[in-house]
């Protein structure tokens, strides 16, 4: 069977993190949206209906019939037993949302003529960017639940200090130092040859995804998740990496969201509450204007490929779109366009060749290369976001 996993009319919600990818290749909890099916689906080919753009890095399916899934909502073993009891002509659908259907990929979909059945759907579903930060907590114990099921944990060592072990599942080649592990409020996750250096805090429910470091002295509270080969000092709460990142020094990370290939220079902070604790008005792509996010506490979301120097000083919700480059003292504006080079004192265009080159650099660091196929998805980002930048 193949699944396909579509991004639906919410997709621009997600941006910038959804200019690089479909809201399936989100990470939310411990893993992202498409490896949370996988683990249900394990024998299905797993594919992906999005922008055209994208369509050359996440594959979709030209022809044969195939189970649409919605990538916003999160699979549960209730939602999964529908599915599997989902025959031709029907549609799942969960309030005004179209959950799940069948088609051949030629054909349009239209709900009127499919057999419509509404659901009760069970799980997290996400319609807001801040929702992967929101709602990390909650999707932390689903994926650690499934992840640990039917399977043992490696030992703790006996110099870490733990608070309720059970609830602390350790992967092959992970190591843990004299780290301070509280799984009191939550469950929490070490992947596979994550390393927790000396004197770490780490409060669940947290994940620490494959091939991640945990700094000396680092601070981790509550909901928070780690993507895989990434580097983290300093302090962080309720937060999501989505991988190959790097905070590697002090300063503070709360309710915040940041994509790959991303470098938060040393002392960065952000604000993540305002001096007169009003909610938080966010950028919203979709709306082209700030959008009330209805959260007394907000951070920084940033997207693939930006990098931002020493002693950044980010303000309460801050938008940093994808391939940007910040620097210099004082806080820069609080939405800070795709490929946009400088700081508070303003912004000009940050020129694709050199995009391209310090992309290339960071990905050869993990063994990866920028191939033609990103090139081309950045030089759309690059068009497409021109009307934002001043320059």
């Amino acid at each position: 069977m193949n699944i396909v996993l579509f991004d639906d009319h919410y997709r621009n919600n997600f941006l910038p993190l959804t200019y690089t990818r479909p809201i399936a290749d989100l990470r939310i909890g411990i893993l992202k949206i498409a490896e949370k099916f996988q683990h249900y689906f394990p024998s299905a080919s797993t594919l992906y209906q999005t922008e055209d753009y994208l369509q050359n890095k996440f594959k979709n399916l030209k022809s044969g019939e195939c189970l649409y899934l919605n990538s916003r909502f999160l699979p549960t073993e209730n939602y999964v037993k529908q599915l599997q009891n989902l025959g031709p002509n029907k549609a799942l659908k969960y309030k005004n949302n179209v959950l799940a259907y069948y088609a051949n990929p030629v054909e349009d979909f239209e709900l009127s003529s499919y057999n419509s059945i509404s659901v009760d759907y069970d799980g997290i579903y996400i319609e807001d960017i801040w929702d992967l930060f929101a709602k990390n907590h909650e999707a932390i114990l689903a994926d650690f639940a499934l992840l640990t099921r039917h399977k043992t944990s490696q030992d703790i060592p006996e110099h870490a200090y733990t608070d309720k072990p059970e609830q602390i599942f350790i992967e092959e080649g992970a190591e843990i130092h004299n780290a301070t592990l509280n799984a009191s409020e939550g469950p929490i996750y070490i992947g596979k040859n994550a390393v927790l250096m000396e004197n770490t805090s780490v409060r669940g429910p947290f994940a620490l995804c494959d091939h991640s470091t945990l700094k000396m002295g680092a601070k981790i509270y509550t909901g928070t998740t780690i993507g895989p080969h990434s580097k983290i000092g300093g302090e962080v709460s309720n937060s999501l990496i989505q991988g190959y990142s790097n905070k590697g020094h002090d300063g503070f990370l709360g309710n915040s969201v940041i994509g790959e290939w991303c470098n938060l220079g040393a002392d960065t902070n952000t604000s993540n509450l305002k001096n007169n604790y009003a909610s938080v008005k966010l950028w919203s792509y979709e709306a082209n204007r700030f959008k009330n996010t209805n959260l007394q506490f907000c951070g920084l979301i940033m997207g693939d490929h930006s990098k931002c120097g020493i002693n950044t000083m980010f303000n309460t919700g801050t938008v940093v779109g994808v391939s940007a480059n910040i620097f210099g003292s004082g806080f820069p504006r609080n939405f800070i366009p795709s490929f946009s080079w400088g700081g508070s004192q303003g912004f000009k265009t940050y020129k694709l060749d050199k995009v391209f080159e310090v992309a290339d650099v960071v990905m050869q660091r993990r063994n990866l290369n920028l191939t033609d196929i990103d090139r081309q998805i950045l030089q759309h980002i690059f068009d497409k976001s021109a009307q934002f930048r001043r320059d």
